[in-house]
């Protein structure tokens, strides 16, 4: 399978041990030359909902290839693009190695996630008692912690004096109740499920991005603690290494 968005320049295949970059070469041919399976094609940018799907595949151990979506191109209005991702965002994968064998696409990043660990077996619980707590936190973040702060980046950027004061303040005052809340829950527990989960490689993809917030983490120490934890984890580390612009 060839990287299906042809603006891009580089597909990678990824696993535990290395990253492989081949410039103009196929899917096929790395996988066939590595012996590895046909990767999962993770279509993305360097993003915060980008970051969260490279973390979860490393950590899951599923062999990817990237396809750089350049946003700053208008690659995600690529006919070819929207096929897999209608609403024209990233990111979106392609399994080829889907349910029941068969090719399957998956857009949106809390999607991606739950697919992911319902094919690997790894971050999602099997318990449905378990289950609980995961989706609430991955959904915190989907509705909350990520829209929210995802304003303040948008108003940093604003022409207008005056709106761009209004919409920092409106929405640098909500991103801090934010880091608040998970603050609090941290304090309780070491991962936001208790163990480490999905939810976790979700809402580290924008806390990540805490310097853009304005959000000083010594205000927070729960989630500092965790959050270093996490930037400690090899896994981490290559999904937040691997190239995305």
């Amino acid at each position: 399978m060839n990287c299906r968005v042809k603006v891009r320049t580089r597909c990678y295949i990824a696993n535990r041990h290395r990253t492989i970059a081949r410039h103009g070469a196929t899917v096929q041919a790395i996988a066939l030359a590595t012996g590895y399976p046909m990767p999962i094609a993770l279509h993305a940018f360097d993003t915060p909902n980008g970051r969260k799907i490279s973390v979860a595949l490393e950590e899951m151990e599923l062999p990817y290839a990237v396809t750089i979506v350049d946003l700053r191109k208008g690659d995600q209005h690529d006919p070819e693009f929207l096929k897999i991702s209608p609403n024209g965002k990233i990111p979106a994968i392609v399994d080829p190695d889907g349910p029941d064998g068969k090719p399957v696409s998956v857009f949106e990043s809390g999607a991606i996630l739950f697919y992911l660990g319902e094919k690997s077996g790894k971050f999602w619980p099997r318990d449905l008692a378990a289950r609980i707590p995961v989706l609430e936190w991955l959904f915190f973040q989907q509705g909350g912690f990520g829209p929210i702060p995802g304003q303040v980046h948008h108003f940093l950027t604003v022409d207008s004096e005056a709106d761009r004061r209004y919409g920092v303040e409106r929405f640098s005052k909500e991103t801090l109740r934010l880091y608040g809340v998970m603050d609090r829950r941290l304090a309780a527990h070491e991962f936001f499920a208790d163990e480490l989960s999905i939810a976790d490689f979700a809402i580290l993809g924008w806390a990540w991005r805490h310097p853009r917030h304005k959000v000083d983490l010594a205000l927070f120490p729960h989630v500092r603690r965790w959050y270093e934890t996490m930037l400690a984890r090899p896994g981490v580390q290559r999904g937040f290494a691997v190239a995305m612009s």
